[in-house]
């Protein structure tokens, strides 16, 4: 195979490190520590993927993967690690660049419904514990048999007001409903709105097929989501990004053994995914990795250390890229050992101690070779990337959106009719015969020229009328879909 149809990760004078395509969706490892190159190495992955046509996903938490979008520049030292490589047909160029941003700011804005979440992820989201995710799973099948569509955070919080309203109503077919329960989750809410949250959830949702798109040059697009201000809420970053790889495995049909994979997916920062991740989502997890190559993605986990990602994971990552890491504590020295022994060990190489020693850009790189077997394990300085290293300037960032293939598709929110809508109009109707109801008393009292207390006890109607009076919604007439994360995580 040409160099021109693999990935050349580095070098070290004497041979370099190629990835071949065709094992390219056999998912990898980036790791090392803070400093050490995982950044330069991200995009020099991401840039070669999209020249053999591959689209790419990645979340650029630092600011520095924008640049991807621009050409770099000569430098003496770029020259030096050419020569040392032994690369000689190299030119600048840039990557064909697609910026997204939950918040709206710095792309275009991403998006999904309530429903299309399902109870399983949102309850990762909130931070719910046991009890609070069964009652939101019953908020959803509660919504599932009387058809009220879950789109945003009003018509949760309408349904769950609503369920709360009527707890007794609902006891016999459901089961309890607790209003503690319906309280803490009603707060959960509350503080992811504070972090952003109303954002994501909405109308118009994210066609996942925008992601697969090639430029006309026929190279796949970067997708570089802005994450430096989603980061500082590290939840709803790691369930949005589970969110959008199990819409891909739920959604792409099986392609087999391929020449290269159809989509590669960045996993940054890996560790907010699995930290206090319950069982039944790290089984998950573990599920969508293992069976999502089939479907041609390539998915790539970029954390400090190989100990930030389950073993039942970690082993299912075939392509490994170790930058440097530091062994000052017992802890450190835990973590250099764990990523030495990952390695297929080559006799010329003591891997532990290379580890420690490593410089800024060099890496510790083994790759699937002939049948999928892991080669060895060989020290390398990664090859310098086409386009230029660090942030773009606003006004490049603004010219890639506005001639951005999907310019104008996501930026207007909808708000049709969903649980919101209807449950207030259902609650409109209540009154409405409450009142009509109790001028027909007042008429016949009239008439009759009665006298008598009224009764100060509220009617169940009243009580549904002031439940509903809170809620939101207009009746669509069918059931909810919850779509791609409620079929594929709703059961345990």
């Amino acid at each position: 195979m040409s160099q021109q149809a693999t990935i050349l990760i580095g070098g070290n004078g004497e041979r370099q490190l190629l990835l071949q395509p065709r094992f390219a969706n056999r998912h990898g490892l980036v790791a090392g520590a803070t400093g050490t190159g995982k950044t330069v190495t991200l995009q020099v992955l991401a840039e070669q993927f999209s020249r053999l046509g591959v689209p790419v996903f990645m979340a650029d938490v630092k600011g520095d993967l924008a640049g991807i979008s621009q050409p770099g520049n000569p430098h003496p030292k770029v020259d030096e690690r050419l020569a040392h490589i032994g690369i000689g047909d190299f030119a600048f160029a840039a990557s064909p660049v697609v910026f997204w941003d939950l918040y709206s700011e710095k792309g275009h804005p991403i998006r999904a419904t309530i429903s299309d979440m399902g109870p399983l992820l949102l309850a990762r989201l909130l931070d719910l514990n046991e009890t609070q995710e069964g009652i939101l799973n019953l908020v959803f099948q509660v919504a599932d048999d009387e058809g009220l569509l879950l789109l945003d955070m009003a018509d949760l919080r309408s349904l769950l007001n609503y369920v709360g309203d009527n707890a007794a109503s609902f006891k016999t077919r459901y089961g309890n409903v607790s209003a503690a329960s319906i309280g803490a989750i009603q707060r959960s809410l509350l503080v992811l709105e504070r972090e952003g949250g109303e954002h994501f959830f909405g109308e118009p949702m994210l066609d996942f097929w925008d992601l697969l798109r090639t430029a006309p040059d026929g190279r796949g697009f970067v997708n570089i989501l802005a994450a430096d201000k989603l980061i500082h809420s590290p939840r709803l970053y790691a369930t949005f990004l589970l969110w959008l790889l199990s819409e891909l495995f739920e959604n792409l049909p099986e392609v087999g053994d391929a020449d290269k994979p159809r989509f590669v997916f960045f996993f940054d920062e890996a560790h907010l995914l699995f930290n206090d991740a319950p069982k039944a989502l790290l089984n998950k997890i573990e599920q969508v990795v293992r069976l999502i190559r089939s479907k041609g993605v390539g998915v790539y986990f970029i954390t400090q250390s190989p100990l930030d990602v389950p073993e039942s994971v970690l082993g299912q990552l075939g392509n490994r890229v170790q930058h440097a890491l530091r062994a000052f504590t017992p802890k450190d020295q835990k973590a250099v050992r764990a990523a030495a022994t990952t390695f297929r060990q080559n006799p010329a190489l003591d891997t532990e101690t290379a580890i420690t020693q490593m410089g800024v850009g060099e890496a510790l790189v083994s790759v699937l070779e002939n049948k999928g077997i892991p080669g060895m394990v060989e020290r390398v300085l990664v090859s310098p990337p086409r386009s230029r290293i660090g942030p773009v300037s606003e006004q490049e960032r603004a010219d890639i959106v506005r001639s951005s293939p999907f310019a104008g598709r996501y930026e207007r929110a909808l708000d049709r009719e969903s649980a919101h809508e209807m449950l207030t109009q259902r609650g409109l109707e209540v009154v409405r015969q409450q009142q009509e109801q109790q001028r027909q008393v007042q008429d016949e009292k009239k008439q009759s020229r009665s006298s008598g207390r009224a009764s100060n006890r509220q009617s169940v109607g009243e009580a549904f009328a002031k439940s509903v009076t809170r809620t939101i919604g207009s009746s669509i007439g069918r059931q909810i879909v919850r779509g791609i994360l409620g079929s594929l995580f709703k059961g345990k």
